[in-house]
């Protein structure tokens, strides 16, 4: 035992040498973050319903009782999180960093409390421009208007929610404007089509598109204000047949539109974003597309709006989300496939209140109550109650 103690503290002691030589800065950091929930109705989500989206329909047994109606509870633990920064020395002129972080959530259902990538990439910053490549936020998710919601939705689907694959290319013009352009494709988060007959979620129909998914936006950053707009255009291949016959390779594009923006005042931070969804099922979120009966393909849209309020009030953060969409296809049966999310809703809207105690050493606890309601053809609503603690380091 004692050569071993020896041997460790050997060991150590080389590995301490080699990283004062090295010119990269390791920093490890993460956080533990137990979470408690209960729901009034069965609800249409992923990661043990962890992940909500809106209530189920109402659906009736023999005796005419709705099957998706009754409280039910959970707690889970699988976001808990270890990321690591590397920052390296310069580089072609730029500085240097990387980052790579994972969480325990699996990549779909059949995995959860694996141990899964959320994300890895390199940057290169120079003074008027900066390159993003590897696994980062979807384009479409605005990071820096991320609502403050304590569970894993974090307001999706009314705010997109993923991480893909992606070369991201910003231009500062000016100290307070950002031109951004971002190539991404497909991994977790995949398209839906028809593969070999059958509709369901696939890699394959972004992947023979050949083209990936498109993103131009625009921001302004001035001190406590920030705002920006975005495009997004996105292209697959919706029939793929890899038994059988093979497919005619016919390719769809859907256009996407968002504006966003964050305000602080006074200790008051406010972040909204409206969004048309003609396609963002990968983005967690609304909308999707229509297969007809002469094999050709159309858009559904949603329109959606949100709003999050947070006060900083030293230990209390009390906040507020707000969420709004609306299908603007509502009623339409003229199709033979539906790919997406929600097409059976005619609205959807979301009030969510919570409060968070801080300690401000790390430990946070939260209390939510976050009520949907879904406008099916007979409305519903679900009341998710939810408890949190966060041990960050």
């Amino acid at each position: 035992m004692k050569k071993l103690l020896i041997g460790l503290v050997g060991l150590m002691g080389l590995m301490g040498s080699l990283r004062a030589q090295s010119p990269f800065a390791l920093e490890w950091h993460g956080f533990v973050n137990p979470h408690y929930y209960a729901d009034s109705r069965s609800v249409v989500g992923g990661r043990e319903d962890m992940m909500l989206f809106y209530p189920k329909p109402i659906v009736k047994d023999s005796l005419g009782r709705d099957i998706n109606d009754g409280w039910q509870a959970n707690m889970l633990a699988i976001t808990a999180r270890l990321g690591l920064t590397v920052k390296g020395p310069e580089m072609l002129g730029a500085n240097t960093m990387a980052y790579i972080e994972g969480d325990f959530t699996g990549s779909t259902n059949a995995t959860i409390n694996n141990l899964r990538l959320r994300h890895a990439y390199l940057r290169l910053n120079w003074d008027s421009h900066e390159l993003t490549v590897g696994q980062y936020w979807y384009a479409m998710v605005v990071h820096e208007i991320m609502p403050m919601t304590n569970p894993l939705n974090m307001g999706a689907p009314f705010h997109c929610y993923a991480r893909q694959p992606q070369v991201r290319y910003s231009y500062f013009p000016t100290g307070n404007w950002e031109l951004m352009a971002v190539a991404q494709w497909q991994l977790d988060n995949m398209s839906q089509g028809l593969l070999n007959g059958v509709p369901q979620s696939s890699t394959l129909f972004a992947r023979h598109s050949l083209v990936p998914e498109l993103n131009a936006q625009i921001r302004y950053h001035s001190g406590k204000i920030f705002v920006g707009a975005a495009v997004n255009a996105k292209t697959t291949q919706p029939v793929v047949n890899t038994t059988g016959m093979a497919a005619d390779g016919a390719l769809y594009t859907s256009l996407s539109y968002s504006a966003f923006g964050s305000l602080t005042l006074k200790g008051v931070t406010f972040k909204a974003q409206t969004l048309l969804n003609n396609s963002l099922y990968e983005g967690c979120s609304l909308g999707g597309y229509l297969m007809l009966a002469d094999s050709t393909f159309r858009d559904w849209h949603f329109n959606t709006v949100w709003l999050d309020v947070e006060k900083s009030t030293g230990h209390w953060r009390p906040g507020l989300f707000i969420g709004y969409a609306k299908n603007l296809d509502y009623g339409n049966a003229n199709f033979v496939h539906c790919f997406g999310r929600g097409h059976d809703l005619e609205y959807l809207w979301r009030v969510q209140p919570r409060l968070t105690y801080k300690t401000l050493t790390g430990l946070d606890f939260t209390a939510e109550a976050e009520y949907t309601h879904a406008g099916y053809k007979e409305p519903v609503g679900n009341l998710r109650l939810s408890l949190s603690i966060v041990y960050a380091f």
